[in-house]
């Protein structure tokens, strides 16, 4: 161990902003931690891994293509323009500066593209085409197919383009980010009569001209039993728009722009407005990316560069069709049998007979594990809270509720049967501001109540509180889950949800919407955890007392499920359990800035991941506790962002049999896991878990298929 790992504990002074600087040494060094923004690439290479599985399905494999896609757009949005904006000397907490973590941004994402773009070209495109799906270019088209594309082009497409050229009187084009655009050098024929002005005023007899293709223009274009990219239609149709062009000078380009746009919430008398403000002001960011054409010659890709203000290293050349994130389209198309075997939905027989819910939470709490349980449940559990005449008031924080829910009609029914109905939406939520901005108006057009939250805080929670009058007394029904409100996503993330009447969880639930909606801080909470409150405070006491069991000799371990691990006060805490001989296993499903398997420091620590058909977003923390377990469900990760500047929930799990499921079944899947998983390796590479040839592959989130779990927990006494 070298002198450095000696001094980590103990370790005195955390600052746990992530703006600060932590003074101690070792809290710096890449030894003891992994780079967050690398880390979260090497989340990115896993999505690639699927899409490269020999054994999945070639729309499943295309599917994962476009989440990848979609994921660097978002990572260059948020995580890059970040690092852009920050000073040169502004450390990360592993001691890399801004410039150098931009460099190897670089080399692993470029390593990544490429094995992107050759998985669509080489294997999945062909693949497709072996199946019928074929997507070919206009050039090997028949005349007639050509005939009727252009057709199409001059109908649905030709009035919808724009042509921006480029010279003295019309400066270079705004270019918004996310939108594919065609590029082209023309050469005009000049009529005579204007050519005396035209060369008064032209430097050049070229000059560069930008087509944006509009969002509503469909990516892929049908024609006979064939797909062809919209990009290519209108090259090859180019010279109805500007006769002096042609196809073989069209080249496709790319920009994303910068969409981490700070929020001065301390200067808003109205955040509704000051957030719609926002989303006008970030279309208009700085670049952090040019994607272009591989095949675009060298003079206008400096051109764009230049006229973009950016560098030579924001521009990606890509070999092949730029944003596969629209290839997403594909795997719509009606063909079960290349893609994977429907998940068993199950919906509990305890919840099937007609019985009320409220009737049935009385008897006793209710778990559910999403998307095995139907989240229909949950829908129709609020859909009875708004019919039924008892219920008096409904309170819901919504963080992203998606565009077609049909939970807020339910909010907006209630409210009109004059029930009070409160709902805490965040607007803050990114990349669902617009969705939630208009829900957020026709809510106080209808009537609810409307909160935005707290001053300078996120809110992440997943909680509603219902009160109902049942024989001339209030009793508290809560749902706490692990995600968002949304049924759309819900049917491919993996989450946990409870239903409980519990008092104390009632009462806490009661007094967390009044720190919501009133700013009245409880002193304490009899069940829940809640940040910025109690929840570090209470999560680090969890860990010091494995920590002390486990140098009293007695069983100490921790199991926690999350979605992200980057608070460094908590990765010390873990490291020092490790010390004490604490057997740690966590299941992280992206950015993971702990290094596991280092001698003396985190040996009793093992990392893995699951990437699947499925995306993990349920959170479970296990603590021993020297046999009397404790277990907690929540909306947090072991980010400084969840624990500091969010406000999250976590709730502890009291009955036994949940308890014994939560352990021996939904956790275990995960650790036993052996087709999914990928173990994190102390110099920060993932492996596939090592099997026996004798050994069944096992894949948890297929295990919970058609698994009823609420069934056999205990009822109330």
């Amino acid at each position: 161990m070298t002198n450095t790992a000696k001094q980590i504990y103990p370790l005195q002074n955390f600052i746990h902003e992530e703006n600060s600087v932590i003074s101690a040494e070792v809290s710096r060094s890449s030894e003891f931690l992994f780079n967050r923004e690398l880390s979260l690439i090497e989340f990115f290479r896993r999505i690639l891994e699927e899409a490269l599985n020999k054994n999945a399905p070639i729309l499943e494999k295309l599917k994962f293509l476009a989440i990848l896609s979609s994921n660097l757009d978002e990572f260059f949005m948020i995580r890059v323009s970040s690092l852009k904006e920050k000073f040169v000397d502004k450390l990360s907490p592993d001691g890399m500066t801004p410039a150098e973590q931009l460099t190897a941004i670089r080399v692993r994402l470029t390593e990544i593209i490429e094995a992107q773009m050759g998985c669509l070209g080489e294997e999945i495109l062909p693949e497709l085409a072996s199946h019928g799906i074929v997507l070919t270019n206009y050039d090997l088209l028949e005349t007639k197919e050509k005939e009727n594309l252009d057709q199409y082009f001059r109908r649905k497409i030709y009035p919808l383009l724009t042509p921006q050229a480029v010279d003295p009187s019309h400066p270079f084009p705004y270019i918004s980010g996310g939108s594919l655009n065609i590029g082209l050098v023309v050469k005009p024929k000049i009529k005579r009569r204007i050519e005396k002005a035209f060369k008064q005023f032209q430097t050049s007899e070229e000059f560069f001209v930008r087509i944006k293709i509009p969002p509503f223009v469909p990516r892929f274009i049908e024609v006979g039993n064939k797909f062809i990219l919209a990009e290519d239609l209108i090259a090859a149709n180019m010279k109805m728009l500007i006769p002096e062009a042609s196809a073989e000078a069209c080249f496709a380009f790319r920009i994303t722009r910068d969409a981490d746009i700070g929020l001065r919430e301390e200067e808003a008398e109205d955040l509704l407005e000051m957030m719609e403000q926002n989303l006008k002001q970030r279309r208009f960011g700085d670049v952090v990316r040019l994607e272009v054409s591989r095949k675009m010659p060298r003079e206008m890709v400096e051109y764009l560069t230049e006229s973009l203000e950016i560098g030579a290293d924001d521009v990606y050349s890509i070999e092949g069709a730029l944003n596969i994130g629209d290839f997403m389209e594909l795997h719509k198309i009606n063909r079960p049998d290349l893609k994977d075997a429907p998940l068993t939905i199950s919906h509990p027989p305890i919840l099937s007979d007609g019985e009320s819910t409220f009737d049935v939470i009385k008897k006793q709490d209710i778990l559910l594990h999403h998307p095995y349980n139907s989240y229909s449940i949950i829908t129709d559990f609020i859909r009875e809270a708004a019919q039924d005449d008892d219920v008096l008031a409904i309170k819901m924080c919504l963080y992203r509720i998606g565009a077609d829910s049909p939970i807020a009609p339910l909010l907006i029914e209630a409210s009109e049967r004059d029930k009070q109905v409160t709902v805490l939406i965040e607007l803050k939520a990114r990349f669902d501001e617009v969705n939630n901005i208009e829900w957020a108006k026709r809510f106080e057009r209808s009537g609810v109540h409307v909160v935005y939250g707290i001053l300078g805080l996120k809110t992440h929670c997943k909680t509603t509180l219902i009160i109902r009058r049942e024989n001339d007394e209030l009793r508290r029904y809560v749902h706490l889950a692990t995600g968002n409100y949304n049924p759309q996503t819900s049917a491919f993330y993996t989450d946990l949800s409870l239903l409980t009447d519990d008092v104390e969880t009632g009462a806490d639930a009661t007094e967390l919407f009044n720190f919501l909606t009133a700013y009245s801080q409880p002193e304490s909470f009899r069940k829940l955890l809640v940040a910025p409150i109690n929840l570090r405070k209470k999560m680090l006491e969890l860990i010091k007392r494995e920590t002390a069991n486990a140098r009293k000799g007695q069983f100490a371990r921790i199991i926690a499920k999350m979605n992200r691990l980057a608070d460094v006060e908590i990765i010390h805490a873990l490291y020092e359990a490790s010390q004490a001989g604490v057997q740690i296993d966590l299941i992280v499903r992206g950015i993971c800035m702990l290094r596991p398997g280092v001698e003396n420091l985190s040996e009793n620590i093992r990392v893995r991941s699951i990437v699947g058909r499925l995306l993990e977003h349920s959170r479970v923390y296990y603590f021993a506790n020297g046999g009397n377990e404790e277990i907690y469900l929540g909306s947090s990760d072991w980010m400084p962002r969840n624990l500091d500047r969010r406000v999250e929930v976590l709730k502890s799990v009291e009955d036994f049999k949940m308890k014994q499921y939560l352990k021996d079944e939904f956790l275990t899947a995960y650790l036993c896991d052996n087709a999914k998983a990928r173990e994190l390796n102390a110099d920060g590479s993932y492996q596939k878990v090592q099997t026996t040839s004798d050994e069944k592959s096992f894949n948890s989130q297929l295990s919970f298929q058609g698994k009823s779990n609420v069934v056999d927990f205990h009822l109330k006494h």
